[in-house]
């Protein structure tokens, strides 16, 4: 019998190295390791090594590698329903929306899928409520940005985007975005005008390096974007479901975004799943016809998420992020070597920046994998460590230990 290309006999982490290089578009450089199988924090390679995953798909596996719960939901629905589309409705959908706004003290939702499309029908939205509520003449809205920020990798997103890698040759771009620095109200007071609709912002900076805003930043903000009729849109893609030791991370200020975005972990790793958060005033301006998506809100996305979120809740992750997050950042700022410059972050959201002369991220990230700690470097001198929300203290202290080790080395 002839094996068919899903039969074909185990390979060899080059040869697959190889194949993904010789067939696939060269637009990541990732680690040489090629991953099989995952397990709570745990994730396997082809040759047998096993791994503490110090990223969890950039906080997608906040519930950690294949929850049991998760793939047993996934399981049900997958044997009963997978897709209707949007022209109809099914059982699922309802529920979701009902848990998922009961939890986020939200008054509506938007489902779709990736991240990305979530910040997209967010600057859609916002523009809209922008002429039809608070009268901005049409083709005049401006939403501002921050520098360093990362939403996606859309054309529109690109755009405001001030890396130069990322925007470098995809231009033309849309225009009606405007650009302030991070965490400076005082810039975000400046930068409105009575055209602003909307003030799209991450309460950390993930891709920039895990940056946290001055204390009282999202205070001002919020009190700025409700004196000149502004919508606050917060994107918790990454820092939203646990990640920071609270269900979001607006929480660590007391205050509530107008447009609240999440994905990643709303699925657990498991499926493509992300929302738009709302009050009624500013969703409620879109009508049938306005927008949607083949695969947002099918009952295999909406069953996968709504256990998701069980197991967030149920199983006590959150509170587990915050005092794993505190025990590992403090374990990591009480190494004393001289080419940490920052031990930063918040929960299980962290990053160790290096002094620029130390010799970079990349290779203390290489070293780190040789001894079974998969991390992410970025921005040149800078290491993400976000594990998986189920880490256990040991486990933490297993991370800071290698560390350690990997730059006195």
């Amino acid at each position: 019998m002839t094996a068919t290309t899903l039969e074909r006999p185990a390979r060899s982490a080059a040869d697959l190295i190889a194949r993904e290089a010789h067939y696939g578009a060269r637009n990541y450089k990732p680690l040489d390791v090629v991953l099989t199988r995952g397990e709570g924090v745990y994730v396997w390679d082809v040759d047998g090594k096993r791994y503490l995953d110090c990223l969890s798909a950039y906080s997608a596996v906040n519930q950690g590698h294949c929850h049991p719960r998760i793939v047993a939901a996934m399981t049900e629905q997958a044997s009963r329903l997978t897709l209707t589309s949007r022209a109809f409705r099914n059982d699922q959908l309802p529920a979701f929306y009902e848990e998922l706004c009961e939890l986020t003290n939200s008054h509506m939702a938007l489902p779709m899928n990736s991240g990305a499309e979530a910040v997209e029908s967010a600057l859609k939205t916002v523009r809209k409520w922008g002429y039809e509520i608070k009268g901005v003449p049409e083709g005049q809205a401006e939403i501002i940005v921050c520098s360093e920020n990362f939403h996606g990798r859309t054309l529109a997103i690109v755009g405001f985007s001030s890396d130069e890698q990322t925007r470098g040759g995809f231009g033309p771009f849309a225009p009606g975005f405007r650009m302030i620095p991070f965490g400076d109200a005082a810039a975000l007071e400046a930068a409105i005008t009575p055209n602003t609709v909307g003030f799209l912002v991450e309460p950390i900076q993930g891709e920039a390096g895990v940056m946290i805003p001055p204390a009282g930043y999202f205070t001002r903000v919020r009190e700025l974007c409700t004196q000149h009729n502004v919508v606050l849109i917060l994107d918790e893609i990454q820092t939203g479901l646990g990640r920071t030791g609270k269900l979001l991370a607006e929480q660590h200020e007391g205050i509530e975004a107008d447009l609240t975005l999440v994905g990643k972990a709303l699925s657990g790793g498991f499926y493509p799943v992300s929302a738009v958060l709302s009050n009624s005033e500013v969703l409620g301006v879109l009508k049938p016809g306005d927008h949607g998506s083949t695969f947002g809100g099918n009952p295999l996305a909406c069953a996968v998420a709504r256990m998701a979120l069980k197991v967030l809740v149920e199983e006590g992750m959150i509170e587990n992020a915050e005092r794993a997050g505190a025990r590992l950042k403090g374990s990591l700022a009480s190494i004393r070597h001289p080419a940490i410059k920052e031990v930063r972050g918040r929960g299980l959201m962290l990053a160790v920046e290096l002094h620029p002369e130390a010799g970079g991220a990349r290779p203390v990230c290489e070293d780190l994998m040789a001894r079974g700690f998969l991390c992410k470097d970025t921005h040149d001198h800078t290491v993400r460590i976000s594990p998986p929300l189920v880490l256990t203290a040991d486990q933490a202290d297993g991370i800071s230990e290698a560390f350690e080790a990997a730059l006195r080395r």
